[in-house]
């Protein structure tokens, strides 16, 4: 059996069985028998699946369905975006569009929608980047937890992930990348016009605070090219 057959034949095996993350898989003769396949097989099938994130080796304990996290996904992504980069490819740039065209069709379901709780947390977190701001101290914690905090009204776990992973992505690829100057007062005034947008209701106003915010940190990454840099560490974005 080719190796790639009895990987999919054991993800199917926890389809099947309704195996839920942490819940543990047959050992590894009990594999053997169902699959009918060496104890080499399996143990290079159950090594490449938990590459994947989908299942957990825990030596001495057995084989358990994983996390199913996007974490190889990020280091996919992050190694591509690096890779490209260094070919000179605006591999960056392009990350930065995919996030936006996915932020601004999301934000115009949220405009008029979000609960008085989650607005006021909202608030909270922009006054804070503001302070930070004053003082001089770093802005992407807050501006996470901003992005974080509005889309977690559409009660989509997977699209959270997602936009984290996005996250995670452009941050450890700007590590690798030279320093941007910047103003943090314009990424608060920003944060607060798409915060003020999206308790408007005005949907066509909150698509374009998300274009603008955007498009201010393209123009960012555009004048930063000839030198070819790009963001610092802890940029917000």
């Amino acid at each position: 059996m080719a190796a790639r057959d009895l990987q999919e034949r054991i993800k199917q095996l926890i389809v099947d069985r309704r195996l839920a993350s942490g819940a543990p898989l047959p050992t590894e003769p009990e594999l053997m028998a169902l699959l009918g396949v060496s104890r080499n097989s399996v143990r290079e099938a159950l090594k490449a699946l938990q590459a994947m994130g989908i299942v957990e080796i825990r030596h001495g304990f057995g084989t358990y369905v994983g996390r199913m996290s996007l974490a190889p996904m990020i280091e996919g992504l992050a190694f591509r975006t690096v890779a490209g980069h260094h070919r000179g490819e605006d591999s960056l740039r392009q990350l930065l569009d995919l996030r936006e065209a996915m932020e601004t069709g999301l934000v115009s379901r949220l405009a008029g929608r979000l609960p008085a709780s989650d607005l006021a947390e909202l608030e909270t977190l922009v006054d804070a980047m503001d302070e930070r701001a004053a003082r001089g101290a770093g802005l992407a914690p807050t501006d996470r937890t901003f992005h974080a905090t509005l889309y977690r009204g559409l009660d989509n776990v997977l699209l959270s992930e997602v936009l984290e992973a996005f996250w995670d992505t452009f941050h450890r690829v700007s590590r690798d990348l030279v320093e941007v100057p910047q103003d943090p007062r314009v990424t608060c005034r920003q944060h607060r016009e798409i915060l003020d947008a999206v308790r408007s209701g005005d949907t066509h106003r909150a698509e374009q605070a998300i274009r603008d915010h955007f498009h201010h940190l393209r123009t960012r990454l555009h004048s930063s090219a000839p030198a070819n840099a790009n963001l610092r560490p802890n940029e917000p974005v």
